[in-house]
């Protein structure tokens, strides 16, 4: 049997060795076309290889940097922990990012620094596992992520100089009504500008609150309700013995479109109770229960155990302003209020979080 279609020994070792010098100059290319810079350093920390973009990057000639400690690629303060790391890496070699969770920055041949994102990658060959580091230049994402910081940083300040404004001007508005009281000896019109007051003082605390968080998106309302319960104790001058208010909230954030109608109907409710549920120095208990129910939608209810609401009153139809004002905002809220007239009386509410 002939053995033409068998390579002899020489010819299947200049075939390896023309297939291997093949693929070593393919991957030269494609190292040499990258558009990061990439650094192939072996198990000593010398540099072996970089491409165009290494020395566009950082500013050096290639026969500055190759047979060069990679630490010359880093700032002095890091540099000194840098072979510790690099140890690290060859003895457990695999693909991953660099300094995950850190700054990471790279030092040009100038002396200046700029911030990096590095990939390293084990590469095998005949002189044993080197890492192949693809270096990113991140100034420009990091110049506009500053400038969105500062943006950002600006318009919060704005926004809590707007919330605090605003809750100066309820604030003297509350003040005029309280001057106003004072010449008026009709009882009715005294607790109509009472009710105001409350309202404005509510609305007020949201503002407050918000000014006083570092979220103005959301308003924090178990803070509202822990301020605005001791407010409308003394507004009316109750005795805390006599009426005991307890608010049960878990994590409830509300945007300022659903927080300030919110506020205001608890403030109603809260008011009608003191004022009606407790005639006579009845004593007793007024409890606020605000919880998620779900991530898009909000329960609220407001009960006492004092006397109770008339057997037929009809809340849509009602002339007290209190009630109506409970029932427009629920409208407004989007949500679906059921009341129980006694034992004990309880208003609950449930709305959507996110309107």
């Amino acid at each position: 049997m002939g053995d033409e279609g068998v390579l002899s020994n020489d010819a299947q070792r200049q075939w390896i060795e023309h297939a291997l010098r093949k693929s070593e100059e393919r991957f030269r290319q494609v190292i040499e076309s990258a558009p990061n810079a990439m650094v192939m350093v072996n198990d000593r920390g010398l540099i072996e290889m970089i491409n165009t973009q290494t020395e566009r990057v950082f500013g050096y000639s290639r026969s500055e940097l190759l047979g060069q400690p990679v630490e010359i690629l880093v700032p002095t303060r890091f540099s000194g922990h840098h072979p510790t790391l690099r140890a690290s890496f060859f003895s457990q070699p695999q693909s991953r990012p660099m300094g995950a969770g850190r700054d990471l920055y790279g030092l040009r041949k100038d002396g200046s620094e700029f911030p990096v994102e590095i990939g390293l990658n084990p590469i095998e060959t005949e002189e044993g596992t080197m890492v192949l580091s693809a270096i990113v230049d991140i100034s420009d994402r990091k110049q506009k992520e500053e400038k969105i910081q500062q943006a950002l940083k600006e318009k919060d300040i704005l926004l809590a100089e707007i919330h605090h404004r605003v809750k100066n001007n309820l604030q003297i508005i509350d003040s005029l009504l309280d001057l106003q009281s004072s010449r008026i000896y009709d009882a009715q019109v005294l607790s109509m500008l009472r009710d105001s007051q409350t309202r404005i003082r509510s609305m007020a605390l949201i503002h407050q609150t918000l000014y006083q968080s570092k979220n103005f998106a959301q308003v924090d309302f178990a803070n509202f309700l822990d301020s605005l319960a001791p407010t409308l104790i003394s507004s009316y001058g109750v005795d805390p013995s006599h009426i005991a208010l307890s608010i049960h909230t878990i994590d409830v954030h509300l945007p300022i479109s659903a927080a300030i109608p919110c506020g205001l109907i608890v403030n109603e409710l809260i008011s009608n109770a003191i004022k009606h549920g407790f005639p006579n120095g009845r004593t007793g208990d007024i409890h606020i229960q605000l919880v998620n129910e779900s991530p898009t939608e909000v329960s609220l209810s407001v009960s006492d155990d004092g006397i109770g609401l008339p057997a037929d009153l009809d809340v849509n139809s009602t002339e007290t302003l209190g009630l109506q004002l409970v029932v427009l905002l629920t409208e407004q809220l989007g949500g679906a209020l059921s009341i129980q007239k006694a034992n004990p009386t309880c208003f609950s509410l449930r709305f959507p979080s996110t309107k």
